[in-house]
C-alpha cells in the first residue's frame, strides 16, 4: 500500500521535498541534485524505478562541460563587467545628461537612454540598478525630481538587461527551450526597443501634465558650454542630421555595392542593412570628431564632441556584436568573445585599464559562470529523477485541466513566473520551472496562431518569459532590482556636495511606490507581445526548408567541365551503339517492319 501510495504521488513528493530543503536555507543547487538523488534511491528501492537509473547520469553531466552555447555567458559577463568598471556607466550618464537635462523630464530620459545601452553591453541587471543609483540618483534628488518618479525610472532602467539583447537571461531561455540564441535575439530585439519608448513616453506624458515632478537642469548645472554662452545642442543636431544622411546614402547603395563584390545572387536581408548604416553612421561621427580635436579646427561643440567620444565607442561596439550574430557571420559564443575583446580595447583607449580591474573582472566572471554551471547540473539531476517518474506527463496533464486551453495556460505561466519571481532568482527559475513548461509549451503553442511554427512559438514562449521576469524584478516585497537600489540609495539625510542643502533620506516605500508605475507598463507589453506575436517573429530570420530531394541535390559536387564533356560522349556513344545494333540484328528490323505495316492498317 505504501509503494501504491509512493507510485501515485511520486512526482507532488519531489516538489514538496524540494520546497521544505530549499526553506531551510539550503543553497539552490546542492537542495536540487540532493533532491534528485534522494527521490532517485528511493524509487529504486521501492521498485519504481530500475536499479540501472543513474548510470546515464555522468554523461548528461559531460553534456553539459561540453555545452557550447552557454560559452557566451562568461564572455557578455566579462564584457559587462570590463565596460562597467572603467567608468562608462558615468560617461554615458553624464553626457546624455547633458543632452537632455534642459528638458523637462530629460534626466529621467536620460537614465532610460542610458539603461538602455548598458542593457546591451553589460546584460546585468545589478551592475545597471547599482551604477545609476551611485550616479544619477544624488543628481536627480539635487535639482528636485519626485522621489517616487526618480527611484521608478531607475530600478526600470536597469532591469531591461533582461529583456535587451545580449541579456543572460535569453541565453539561458534559448538553451533551455532548444532554440537558437540568434533567434531569440533577434525576436527580444524590437518588444525591448518598444518597452524602452514606452518607458519615454510615460516621463513626456508625466513632463506635460505634472512638470513639477520632472523639472529640467538649471543652467548653472550645464558644463559643456561654447565661449559665448551657447548650448552646443544646435552643433550636435547638425552632425546627428550628417551621420543619420550618411546612413541612409549607404542603406540606398548597399545592395549594389555588397552584392556585386560578394556575387551574392539573393538581395541583402533588411537587418543586415540596417546595422551596417547604422555602424557606418557612428564611425562617421567618430571620424568627424577625431578629425576636430586633432586639427583644432572648432567645426564640433564641446557638448557634440563629447557626446561622440563617450557614446560612439559603446554603439559601435554593440553593433559589431550583435550585428555579427544577427547577420549569421558570428554565433552568440563567437560574438560574445569578440565583445569581450571589444571592452578591453575600449577599456585600454580610455586609459582605465590595470591589473586590478583585470582581476576583479576574472573573479566575477569565474563566481557566475560557476554558479550558472552548478544550478545546472543540480536542475540536471533533478529532472533526470523527475523525468524517469513521468514528470512531464503529471505537468501535461495539470495544465490541461486550466480553462481556456493555450491561452488559459499562458496565462497560468505568466502568473506563476511572475510570482516565482518575485521571491528566487532568474537563473533558477530558468533552469527548475522552464524545463517543466518546455514540453507542453511546445505541444500547445504552435497551434494557437495559424501558421506559427514549433520553432517560431518556443521563441515567443521565450520572450514572454523573459519580459515576465523582468517585471517581477520590479515588484514589491522582493523584487531585487528594489534592493539593488536599496542596498545604494541614501538611508539618512545627507548635505549636497554641489548645493550645501540637506537631502532627506530615500526612504523603502518610496523605493516601492516608484515601482508600481513601471510595473504596469512592462505588463501592458507583455499583453501587447501575448497579443501581437508578430513582435517578436517578425524579426526572426525565415528560412525556407528543404525537401530530401533537395538535399541532395545541394550536397552533389559541381561537375567540372571534363565531367560533363565525358558524359556526353559517353551518352552520344551509347546512343550510335544501339543504332549499330538494330541495324546488325536482321530480326529485330523485321519485326519493327512488321509492326510499322501493321499500324499502317485501316
Amino acid at each position: 500500500m505504501e509503494t501504491t501510495f509512493l507510485a501515485q504521488n511520486f512526482v507532488p513528493l519531489m516538489f514538496a521535498g524540494l520546497f521544505l530543503l530549499l526553506l531551510t536555507g539550503f543553497p539552490v543547487a546542492f537542495g536540487l541534485a540532493a533532491t534528485g538523488l534522494a527521490f532517485g534511491f528511493i524509487g529504486m528501492e521501492a521498485g519504481l524505478f530500475p536499479a540501472t537509473l543513474f548510470q546515464a547520469l555522468p554523461s548528461r553531466i559531460f553534456g553539459i562541460m561540453q555545452n557550447d552555447t552557454l560559452l557566451a555567458i562568461p564572455f557578455f559577463t566579462f564584457m559587462g563587467i570590463i565596460l562597467e568598471r572603467s567608468g562608462m556607466a558615468e560617461d554615458l550618464l553624464e553626457t546624455v545628461g547633458q543632452v537632455f537635462g534642459p528638458l523637462r523630464g530629460g534626466l529621467a530620459i536620460a537614465v532610460i537612454l542610458v539603461g538602455a545601452l548598458l542593457a546591451a553591453t553589460t546584460g546585468v541587471v545589478a551592475a545597471a540598478v547599482i551604477s545609476m543609483g551611485l550616479i544619477s540618483l544624488p543628481i536627480m534628488l539635487r535639482y528636485g525630481y519626485s522621489r517616487v518618479i526618480a527611484t521608478g525610472v531607475i530600478t526600470a532602467s536597469g532591469t531591461l538587461a533582461q529583456a535587451i539583447p545580449p541579456s543572460l537571461v535569453l541565453i539561458v531561455l534559448a538553451d533551455q527551450l532548444g532554440r537558437s540564441v540568434g533567434d531569440m535575439y533577434a525576436g527580444a530585439l524590437i518588444p525591448g526597443l518598444l518597452l524602452v519608448a514606452l518607458y519615454i513616453v510615460f516621463i513626456v506624458v508625466v513632463a506635460m501634465v505634472k512638470p513639477a515632478l520632472v523639472p529640467p537642469l538649471p543652467p548653472e548645472a550645464r558644463i559643456y558650454k561654447e565661449g559665448n554662452g551657447a548650448s552646443g545642442h544646435k552643433s550636435l543636431l547638425f552632425l546627428v542630421i550628417l551621420c543619420a544622411a550618411a546612413g541612409v546614402a549607404w542603406a540606398q547603395v548597399h545592395n549594389t555595392l555588397l552584392t556585386a563584390w560578394l556575387k551574392r545572387p539573393l538581395p541583402a536581408a533588411g537587418d543586415e542593412i540596417i546595422i551596417l548604416s547604422m555602424t557606418l553612421a557612428s564611425l562617421l561621427g567618430l571620424a568627424l570628431a577625431i578629425f576636430n580635436r586633432t586639427t583644432g579646427m572648432g567645426l564640433l561643440s564641446k557638448l557634440a564632441e563629447r557626446v561622440t567620444f563617450v557614446l560612439m565607442p559603446p554603439l559601435i561596439l554593440i553593433f559589431l556584436v550583435l550585428g555579427t550574430i544577427f547577420l549569421g557571420v558570428a554565433t552568440p559564443t563567437e560574438g560574445g568573445a569578440m565583445g569581450a575583446l571589444g571592452a578591453l580595447i575600449l577599456a585600454m583607449g580610455k586609459r582605465r585599464m590595470n591589473m586590478s580591474l583585470l582581476k576583479q573582472a576574472l573573479e566575477n566572471t569565474a563566481k557566475l559562470a560557476s554558479f550558472v554551471m552548478f544550478i545546472l547540473i543540480g536542475s540536471t539531476v533533478f529532472s533526470f529523477t523527475f523525468n524517469a517518474a513521468d514528470g512531464h506527463i503529471w505537468v501535461e496533464h495539470l495544465f490541461k485541466g486550466v480553462p481556456g486551453g493555450a491561452w488559459g495556460f499562458l496565462i497560468v505561466v505568466n502568473i506563476l513566473v511572475f510570482i516565482l519571481g518575485m521571491f528566487i532568482d532568474f537563473f533558477e527559475i530558468a533552469f527548475i520551472v522552464i524545463p517543466l513548461l518546455a514540453p507542453v509549451a511546445e505541444k500547445i503553442l504552435p497551434g494557437l496562431v495559424p501558421g506559427m511554427t514549433a520553432d517560431d512559438a518556443m521563441i515567443w514562449f521565450g520572450v514572454i518569459i523573459a519580459m515576465n521576469l523582468q517585471t517581477s524584478f520590479l515588484t514589491p516585497p522582493f523584487g531585487f532590482a528594489l534592493f539593488y537600489l536599496r542596498s545604494v540609495a541614501a538611508k539618512f539625510d545627507y548635505r549636497d556636495r554641489v548645493t550645501g542643502a540637506t537631502i532627506p533620506a530615500v526612504t523603502t516605500a518610496q523605493i516601492y511606490k516608484g515601482s508600481i508605475a513601471f510595473i504596469i507598463l512592462q505588463l501592458v507589453m507583455v499583453a501587447a507581445i501575448m497579443l501581437f506575436p508578430n513582435l517578436v517573429t517578425g524579426g526572426i530570420e525565415k528560412v525556407d526548408k528543404l525537401n530530401a530531394e533537395q538535399v541532395l541535390e545541394q550536397l552533389q559536387m559541381p561537375k567540372s567541365e571534363e565531367e560533363i564533356k565525358e558524359e556526353a560522349e559517353e551518352a552520344a556513344a551509347s546512343a550510335a551503339s544501339e543504332a549499330n545494333s538494330k541495324e546488325e540484328d536482321p530480326m529485330k528490323a523485321l519485326e519493327e517492319a512488321t509492326r510499322s505495316k501493321d499500324g499502317k492498317k485501316p
